[in-house]
């Protein structure tokens, strides 16, 4: 992102996931820090009630296509016609004409805040130069300049925060998981990450 301050830009993917996203919130709050979550458009219809709390603190939202797919080994019409469905989901909830499949839905007169949802990341950042030219009129595609490799069960959370902090300048878009499979790194890395850059006079942004 350009750099006109110090500040980064915090990003999740995956989610939303009960737990895991709740955690990034919680942590997210308490240094007054906000960021960017790339959803996953089948959790958010497993999980509506998790993915409102995203809404109602004020975050950004982006599309993960709605079954994660790798646009490398997907054709374009399926890649398109997935990504447009996870829209489809957010626009139900945005506009709050919510999926009759849903329960624990939030009740008929609550407004989510307008957020930003035609933002786009490629799950494993592999996207075909087909897939860009079908998606870009409609979408602005993320994608980043530090991964934490929380996701990897190889990387230590030691090693997680250690590396991401190295990597990380002014202008920098950060990928952390809300997932499960992430949990024990995001768990550690973040709260000690967040710490580090409010003490190096950082401040975030959303996308």
């Amino acid at each position: 992102m350009p750099v006109h301050e110090k500040k980064v830009y915090l990003t999740f993917d995956d989610g939303p996931a009960p737990g895991p996203t709740e955690f990034v919130l919680e942590t997210l709050k308490q240094y007054n820090a906000i960021a960017t979550f790339f959803c996953i458009g089948d959790n958010v219809q497993k999980h509506p009630e998790v993915f409102t709390k995203i809404l109602a603190a004020g975050h950004a939202i982006g599309n993960h296509t709605f079954n994660h797919l790798k646009g490398w080994s997907t054709p374009l019409h399926t890649y398109v016609d997935n990504t447009n469905k996870c829209e489809a989901v957010f626009q139900s909830y945005l506009s709050n004409r919510l999926p009759l499949t849903d329960h624990h839905l939030p009740t008929t007169d609550y407004r989510p805040p307008i957020t930003n949802h035609q933002l786009f990341r490629p799950p494993y950042g592999r996207i075909t130069r087909s897939q860009i030219k079908a998606l870009k009129e409609k979408y602005k595609i993320i994608m980043w300049d530090v991964l934490t490799q929380d996701y990897r069960q190889i990387i230590t959370p030691d090693k997680c925060i250690r590396g991401t902090i190295e990597a990380t300048r002014a202008g920098s878009v950060v990928v952390f998981h809300d997932s499960y499979k992430a949990e024990p790194n995001l768990m550690f890395a973040l709260p000690r990450y967040l710490e580090y850059l409010t003490a190096e006079g950082y401040t975030f942004g959303k996308l």
